[in-house]
């Protein structure tokens, strides 16, 4: 994966949802033994964590779909299957180093899309701390 100079904070955070996004999709394959009794997708009522798997799935389909599909597929590629982007690069025949900037590329519009800037901004960044405490319950004698 790029280094941490030729990514910044919000792409991390990006890429960390997206982890965590593939995650619960349940997309990456499994190398555990399971000790469920019934298996995942039984289809059978209850089938809490299928219908969980279907909806992250859902998610992602539709926040991939947002992307270019060269930058979706290395998104996947690097989070989801954990491959490197030399071995992407040599799969698909491109230049040295244009993984590199695919995944950047994607991950600054992942996080376009999940309104992930630079810059952390709160919700009332405009207003000014006495504003923000004046609605406070005053508490111990103020």
């Amino acid at each position: 994966m790029a280094d941490s100079g030729f990514l910044a904070p919000h792409h991390h955070t990006a890429a960390a949802r997206l982890t965590r996004l593939i995650g619960l999709a349940m997309m990456t394959p499994r190398i555990t033994l399971r000790y469920e009794a019934t298996p995942l997708g039984s289809g059978g009522a209850g089938d809490v964590p299928a219908e969980r798997a279907r909806a992250a799935r859902a998610r992602l389909n539709d926040t991939l779909s947002l992307l270019p599909r060269d930058c979706a597929s290395v998104l996947i590629d690097v989070y989801g299957f954990e491959k490197g982007l030399q071995s992407i690069e040599a799969e698909r025949g491109w230049p040295r180093r244009s993984a590199k900037l695919v995944l950047r590329i994607g991950l600054d519009r992942l996080a376009e899309a999940w309104g992930l800037g630079e810059t952390a901004r709160g919700p009332d960044h405009a207003r000014s701390r006495v504003e923000r405490f004046s609605d406070r319950v005053p508490m111990f004698g103020d």
